[in-house]
């Protein structure tokens, strides 16, 4: 069997005359932690938009376990930038969502939700609402959501780019310990260099419009990664390196 969970084979999008992504081919790994990274604008949320179908590719696929990805199908989890609780609905009930739209047994689904639940230290919030809850409790219950249907693949899209340095740090370290916990596909989108060489397995660096790639590059850093630290500095001024396009 393939570790092979996604495939984008000659990804390509136009608006109009306007080419956006012109040619993308890359895959990534089962369990793996891909940071994509690129000049502002140059359409890191366009592709990540082909590959939840909120738009049609001009030409090109892309596969999810082999297959062209199809939600109805495959279990795809997105955290978008803003957050996406719903205010009418307990913490609990927010996490729970997904899986009471697909009908999971309540046994099965209160199981995976008192996981996750521990897992972001969300345990005393459990019957709150959203209103009373601070940006990074919000933030949690947002990914455990995500995580909570066990996904296919998980899509983050900027997630942490309204929060403080500290916030994000630590999010980011929650993330780090789940992903490790749970294995999960994840491709994360992000413009700040330090944030993906904080978290990545593997660092994506995409060209600007018309979007195609530089580099896929491993990141060696082991975990947990120190951001003052020679090693990290130097990584980091490598991926700022190729980001430059002029």
């Amino acid at each position: 069997m393939s570790d092979v969970k996604v495939k984008v084979q000659n990804l390509t999008k136009k608006f109009g005359d306007l080419l956006v992504l012109n040619d993308v081919s890359f895959e990534v790994k089962k369990g793996q932690f891909l940071c994509v990274v690129g000049p502002t604008g140059c359409g890191k949320t366009t592709f990540l938009n082909c590959l939840t179908k909120l738009y049609e590719p001009t030409s090109g696929e892309i596969l999810l376990d082999g297959e062209p990805v199809d939600l109805k199908k495959h279990n795809v989890s997105y955290i978008f930038q803003e957050y996406s609780s719903m205010p009418w609905l307990t913490v609990e009930q927010n996490i729970s969502f997904g899986l009471d739209i697909k009908k999971v047994p309540k046994d099965k689904a209160r199981q995976s939700v008192d996981e996750v639940i521990k897992l972001v230290g969300l345990e005393k919030f459990r019957n709150y609402y959203p209103n009373q809850l601070s940006a990074s409790m919000l933030q949690r219950v947002v990914i455990a959501r995500a995580f909570v249907t066990n996904p296919d693949l998980l899509l983050m899209d900027e997630p942490y780019g309204q929060l403080d340095i500290e916030l994000r740090f630590k999010l980011e370290d929650e993330l780090l310990n789940i992903w490790k916990k749970l294995g999960t596909t994840i491709i994360f989108i992000t413009h700040n260099i330090e944030e993906a060489v904080y978290i990545s397995e593997d660092i994506l660096v995409l060209t600007n419009k018309p979007t195609g790639i530089k580099t896929m590059m491993h990141n060696p850093l082991p975990l947990p990664r120190n951001v003052t630290s020679r090693e990290f500095i130097e990584v980091r001024e490598q991926v700022t390196d190729l980001i430059k396009w002029w």
